[in-house]
Parts: C-alpha cells; structure tokens; sequence
C-alpha cells in the first residue's frame, strides 16, 4: 500500500506541478493543492471508499515518517547552499527583518486572541486567555522556513543577496517562533524546564555545530577537494550527523528541520560541497519531498470551516497574518536601505506559510 501511496502522490504532484507552472506558481505550491485534492477535502469528500482504501489512519506515520526525512535533507542541502560571507555583512538587516516580521504578526494575532479566546469551537475551556494570546501570536509569526527555502531555491535566488537575506531572517523568525510556542507548551503543562532546555539546547546546538563540528569536517572537506569526489564513507558519516542534529533539536522541542539546517551550514564548501549537492538533491527533491507538502493537505479537511462566521474569522486570520508579516518585514527592509523592489520580495517571501 505504501508504494501505491507513493506512486499516487508523486502523479498528483506532477499533474498540479504541470497546470501549476503555467500560470507562474512554484511547484511547492502545487504540491501543497495537490495534498488537498487528494486529501479528505476533496478527493475524500467525492470518493470516500477509495479515499479510505488508499489512505487509512493506520498508514498515516508511516508517511509522516518519509515526509520528515525528505524534509530533513532538503533543508540539509539548503544550509549547504547559504553563503555565510553574504550574511556576516547583512547581519544586521537580516535581525532586524526578523525581528519586525515576528514582533508586529506576534502583536496582531494577540490582539485577534484576545477577542476570540473564550470561543469554545477555537480553544479548549482549559485554555487561559494568556496560553491562547501566546499561541495565536507564536502562529501569525512563524514562517514556514521549509517553504521559504523550497521558493528560493526554485527561483534561482539561493546564492544572491536577496535570497540569502530572506533565508536568514526566516531562519531567526522560526526559531524565535518555535521557541515562543516552548513557552506555551510549557505554560499548559506548568513545566518551565520545557522552555529552558529548548532555548538553551537550541543555542548550544547552533554553537557546537558551527565551531567544533565545523573546524572537525575540515580535513574532510579537503581531502574530497583533492580526490574530486566524495566516497561513500564520508556520505555515510555526513548522513549520520545530519540524522543526529535533526534528532537533537526534534527531542528538545524545537523542530527538526533547525538541526539539519545548521549542520548543512557547518559543512564544508567547495567540492565537498558540489558532491552532497550531486549525490542527494535529485532523489530527495523528486521522491521524498513531495511526500512532506502533501501530508500536510492530507490532513486538512476545509469541511471543517463550515459557517459564515468561521470563514469571516479565516479571512480575518489570513488578512492580519499577511499584513502583519509583509508590511513590518518590508519597512525594516527599508529602514536598512533596500529599494523597494528588493523590500517588497522580502516581505512576500517572508510570508510563506505552512501549518
């Protein structure tokens, strides 16, 4: 069944990718509308003894599982990718963009949770209004840094100023978000050492990662650099680091993703670099991560948003989220002195948006 499932996915994301494409859309975005179609929205709502067949609740974790690795590499490849150099000048610009695009969404969704907090369809009665504030501001200030980095990069702008720039801000916002949503967690289970550990483990991680672990892999990057390939040693040895950082940061409640992306940055560059690029991108950006984008439609069912008031409340949500996270994130990009061209990318890339 799971290779059916996997044949069906990758079809559905190929069909949408296709009618996608056309009209100027990346084809993450296909693959997010292809999750819905064959999801319980659509496909399941239409066919739902196929639906059923084709996706029943106990072959869930198992996908979840694939989605999580194809994720975890991808955002391996794309800390391999960053440019460091561009970043160390535009430290500043990428901190303050960061910083504007979670304070002003973070402001708004509280604002919003206020109003909302005692509404029993919304949150559960044991839910404070304090605990639903934090949420709802911790989720109008995330942005999907996987998204983020799957436009990028299929655009074309992982290795210009732009691109580096809004990559590093969205990793900073994400990490700063998760971290605030640490602080709910450990509201709700009155366990502040949640926070503690996930903020603290989560500086440490980054740097351990980009001292030691970077200063270790050296000599191997220069030994690729001289041989002009890389052996299946040093990739077994790479992969297992990368499965270690996703570990960490997944086990002290940050996110997964955070850990593969910082040892990405650790690696070395160059041919080592070229070589990771070479041997992982085609099978990992064809197979697996389709499979994350689309598990994310496949449990979403739309039917669920079923009054007018909830579909109000939604366009509500939608607008302060975009207003919120574009706007501020293109004034900060001003304020440090970027055209209002390059302004206007930041702030629409910055609001890229998963779950």
């Amino acid at each position: 069944l799971f290779f059916l499932q996997m044949a069906f996915i990758l079809a559905a994301c190929r069909a949408t990718a296709w009618l996608f494409m056309k009209i100027g859309q990346s084809r993450v975005v296909s693959e997010m509308i292809a999750g819905v179609l064959i999801g319980p929205s659509l496909m399941g709502w239409l066919f739902p003894g196929f639906f059923a067949y084709l996706f029943p609740a106990e072959s869930k974790p198992i996908l979840f599982s694939v989605a999580q690795l194809g994720l975890v590499l991808y955002m391996f490849l794309i800390g391999v990718e960053f440019d460091v150099e561009i970043i160390r000048k535009r430290l500043r610009s990428a901190a303050s963009i960061s910083a504007a695009g979670i304070i002003a969404p973070f402001l708004l969704g509280g604002v919003l949770a206020y109003f909302i907090a005692d509404d029993p369809q919304l949150f559960a009665e044991k839910t404070s209004s304090l605990e639903a504030i934090l949420f709802m501001g911790a989720a109008m200030s995330i942005t999907a840094f996987p998204m983020l980095a799957r436009i990028i990069f299929e655009q074309g702008l992982s290795k210009t100023s732009i691109g580096t720039l809004a990559l590093a801000a969205g990793s900073m916002d994400d990490v700063a978000a998760w971290c605030v949503l640490a602080v709910v967690l450990a509201s709700f289970q009155s366990d502040w050492s949640i926070a503690l550990i996930a903020i603290g483990g989560g500086v440490l991680f980054a740097l351990v990662t980009l001292t030691l672990v970077k200063k270790f892999l050296q000599p191997l990057g220069d030994k690729v650099q001289v041989a002009g390939v890389m052996n299946p040693d040093i990739l077994v040895f790479t992969l297992m680091l990368v499965m270690l950082g996703a570990w960490f940061t997944d086990f002290i409640q940050i996110y997964a993703v955070f850990g593969a992306f910082i040892m990405g940055i650790a690696m070395p560059r160059g041919k080592f670099a070229a070589e990771l690029h070479r041997m992982m991108y085609p099978l990992t950006v064809a197979l697996l991560l389709p499979v994350f984008f689309v598990y994310s439609g496949l449990n979403t069912k739309i039917g669920l948003v079923n009054t007018p008031y909830l579909w109000g409340l939604a366009a509500v949500v939608l607008f302060v989220a975009i207003a919120g996270k574009g706007v501020a994130c293109y004034l900060a990009a001003r304020w440090h002195g970027e055209s209002h061209k390059e302004s206007m990318a930041i702030g629409t890339l910055m609001n890229a948006r998963g779950l």
